[in-house]
This record gives structure tokens, sequence and C-alpha cells, in this order.
């Protein structure tokens, strides 16, 4: 059976090359896109632009705990509403053997990256980092930085690292996707199969293809081979610019058929500058169920097309209540653009930030209407974060997050149980030597009880800086409670 497959983290095993070609003299700190000679001139050969481009494409390797009898990642625990685009990643991972790694071994994972400054900002797929306890940034040169993990945005599939370097890097700029036309050549650069840095070209096939990976899909089809490895890497046009992060293929047998998709440009920019500027992305949200308008329900609402959102239910105490929207009302405007599909709603909700006031105009009952509408903010969305990278946190090798409603869903936690969600865990820190997990979830530091990630997190530095040894953190894991005592580093 067909299926989307994502080329994302693949086991390092003997394969340990990442510079295949000689490093070009690059000046770091300057666009690298600036060396390509005559861009637009087609000489018939892709070398310059592969030149210049290639120094600050990256080997992204991470580490991270497992569970089970497989070797296999732990995933969060069963989720009913799982995507395929998830589904599809789990089903991949199971097929790894990550190294021959038995239960309670870290897996080791390998995908791709770009640097988007000269001051360390490396692009990549959320997948690649999820699970991530540990990550690795390797550039063209061999040279190896521990990276930070910025943030990231599931719902398109996007993160950002940060790493350190003595001296500006080498980096690329994005272009621009929208101008890019089907036929146009590309060049997608990453590391497949643990090969190294390497590159292959096609063409744009089609866009604005959605896949069903996830609420905003609007991907850039091209046939340039992308395989196992090559998640995250750019996606670049003759001139040196990325147009698309490289994602997905569709696979009948999980090899690279001529079918591949990678985010565009103009979407992946935005995202990243949110990552970068605040760690998340703040989504607006209307509080709606929508769905798509055939001829059967064209006829019977009396509408001329089938264009539009036809609103099927309303969330109580939502700003689509407050601004009087109603089930059976048609949105066939969102702030003055047209909305001709669901897909046109939900990106143009998305795009403005929360508190955004916009007008909406609705088809009710034979006639246009214009309600006036305060966005508020997605539930669930971007919880708090603490990486593990700063503060006690670090030394205890854990990284924290807010409980959301997902997390309390998927450990079947009431409402009322507050704390910190542990997300990651370093595999060889104290904290997982003590014994702590990612679910785990801390409730109480050195008898203080604590409600939320930065509270936890105070408290953990609040016992370091008063010179103890060892903290004491109570946890819920199971449905039941206990107490660990955990070394700091």
């Amino acid at each position: 059976m067909k299926r989307i497959w994502i080329p994302t983290l693949i086991a390092v095993g003997a394969f340990s090359l990442w510079q295949i070609a000689p490093t070009p003299n690059v000046q770091a700190g300057a666009p690298v896109d600036r060396q390509i000679p005559n861009p637009n001139a087609a000489t018939g050969s892709f070398a310059d632009v592969i030149e210049a481009v290639q120094p600050a494409v990256v080997n992204i390797s991470v580490t991270g705990p497992v569970r089970g009898d497989r070797g296999t990642p732990r995933f969060a625990p069963g989720n009913p509403g799982q995507s395929e685009f998830e589904d599809f990643l789990r089903r991949f991972f199971e097929r790894q053997s990550f190294d021959g790694r038995g239960a309670g071994q870290p897996f080791r994972g390998a995908g791709s990256g770009f640097i988007v400054s000269e001051d360390g900002f490396v692009v990549t797929n959320n997948h690649v980092v999820e699970h991530a306890a540990e990550i690795l940034v390797t550039m063209g040169d061999g040279t190896q930085h521990q990276a930070r993990l910025v943030g990231t945005d599931p719902k398109t599939d996007l993160a950002v690292l940060d790493i350190e370097s003595d001296g500006p890097l080498p980096f690329v700029r994005f272009g621009d996707s929208d101008g890019t036309r089907v036929g146009d050549w590309v060049i997608a650069i990453g590391n497949p199969f643990g090969l190294g840095g390497s590159a292959t070209t096609g063409i744009v096939s089609a866009r604005g293809r959605d896949i069903q990976s996830g609420p905003f899909d609007d991907f850039l089809q091209i046939d340039a081979p992308i395989n196992s490895g090559n998640s995250g890497g750019p996606l670049f046009n003759l001139e040196g610019r990325v147009i698309g992060v490289n994602t997905a293929i569709f696979s009948p047998n999980g090899g690279n058929v001529g079918i591949g998709f990678a985010i565009p440009s103009a979407q992946a920019q935005t995202i990243v500058e949110a990552l970068k500027t605040n760690g998340r992305v703040d989504r607006g949200w209307l509080g709606v169920t929508i769905q798509g308008i055939d001829d059967g329900l064209a006829k019977g609402l009396g509408i001329e097309n089938t264009e539009g959102a036809l609103v099927a239910s309303v969330v109580p105490k939502s700003p689509a209540e407050s601004a009087g929207l109603l089930p059976g009302d048609v949105i066939v405007s969102f702030d003055g653009e047209p909305v001709r599909e669901v897909k046109d709603l939900m990106r143009g909700v998305a795009a403005n930030p929360p508190d955004g006031n916009i007008e909406l105009e609705v088809w009710r009952e034979g006639k246009r209407q214009t309600l006036a509408v305060a966005l508020g903010r997605m539930p669930g969305e971007a919880p708090t974060e603490i990486l593990a990278s700063k503060g006690a946190d670090s030394d205890l090798g854990i990284a924290l997050g807010d409980l959301d409603e997902r997390a309390r869903r998927q450990l079947d936690l009431d409402e009322d149980v507050d704390g910190a969600l542990i997300r990651r865990v370093a595999p060889e820190g104290p904290a997982a030597a003590s014994g702590l997990q990612p679910g785990d979830v801390i409730v109480m530091v050195s008898k203080n009880p604590v409600s939320s990630a930065k509270q936890a997190a105070d408290a953990l530095a609040q016992a370091r800086s008063q010179g103890d040894s060892t903290v004491v953190v109570r946890v819920l894991r199971d449905g039941g409670a206990l107490f660990v005592a955990v070394p700091f580093a």
C-alpha cells in the first residue's frame, strides 16, 4: 500500500563520513550565495551553486532515550488522535535497529539541516530532533558543535537549533518560493543514509500539495531524490537561495520514487523567525469546526458555488461565539482575503497572532454579513519549555515543559493535576542514572510543590545555588507517585 514516508533519522552504523568533496574556501560571516558566479546562466553544471552553498549545510546527529525491548525510541503514550504523519514516523522508527542497542540504551540517528545566520542558528525538521536528548551538529569540514534546541513547531514540522562558534559561520538565505514555477530546477543537499554531504537535482513538479501531514500543508513537490537522512535539509534554486525544507517522500516501499515534498520558504521563513525570536509560534484561534462544501450542500444552503468554509459547530466561550458565528454560516472572506476552501481559513487564522482583530464575511440566510472577531490563543499551543542547556535542570540532564491538554490526555492526568512535564532526559546524565524518564511529571522539588516548568526550574536552581549536592523530587508516573533523589552534575 502506498504511503507518505518521512525521510528522517537514520541509524548511525558503519558509515561515519560527512565530507565527500573538498570544502571550498568560504568566507564565513557572509551569505554563501554571493559566491555563485552569474547564477542565472544555464552553464549545464550545478557545480558553482553546490560548491558555494554546501559549507552551510550540516549533518545533525541525535541521541535520545529508548524504552521497550527492540531498541526503539519512546514515543508518548497512546494518542487516539495521532495523525498519519506521526504514525508513519513511528513505523519508520520501529523498522530501525539504532545500532542494535537493546532496552535502556540510547538510540542514535542522523538528519540534515542548514545554517541561516552567521551566529549559528540552524534550521531542520521537528521530527529529526523531536525525541533527542542530545544534538550534535557536524559542519562540512568535520567541525562539531553541541546544539541547543531553540524551539520547534510540530504543526509545520520545523525546528531551530543554535550552535556556538569562535567566529562567524557560513550561512544561506531564504529565497522566494512563491516565485518558483513548476519546471524550475532545484538542488537538494543533505545527508542521505549517513553517507555524508550529498547533492541531488530535479525540478519542481507541483505546488501547494496537501499530503495530510498537518493542518498547514502547502508543500512543493519535487522529483529530486530525497532519502532517509535528507530530512531537514535545504532545497536550493539556481541562485543558491533556500526555497524549501526537504521533509517527506511518497513511496510504496520506503525508497525514493521521484515524489518528494519540501516546506516552501514562504511558510518556513515566517516560522523560523518566530522560533528564533520567541522559541515558539503563537497562532490565533477562532474556535469553530469547519468543513468543505459540495454541490449538494451548496444547493441546500442556497449559495451559488462550493467555495467557502461551512461552520459545523462553534466552541462555547470561543472568539467565534463572542463574534456571533453560528452553525450553518459559510465563511467566504477572512481579513479581506477570499476563503475558497477550508485550508484558506485555517492558514489565515494561524497566520494572525492571538488577540488580533479581524473581519469575517459570512453567508447567512441568503445574504452576506460582516462580523468582527478578536482572535484567541489556540488551546494547548506552544507550551513553555525550559531547555536542558540552561539552569540547574541542565546539571540534571533534563528538559521540562508545561502540561498542556495533549500531554494530559496522553498521560491520563486529571485537569486538577499540576506540575512540570519531563520532556527529555539526557541518556548519560544524572537524571537518567537516577531513573527519571520522559513522561514523568514533577510535582514537588525539595518538599516544595511546583505547578509549572518555570516553578520547577526555579526550585532546582535554588537548590543548586544553596550548595545542595542532591535534590529530591516527587514525580507522578503511570498512575502512581514516587520520590527520586538526583545528584547535581
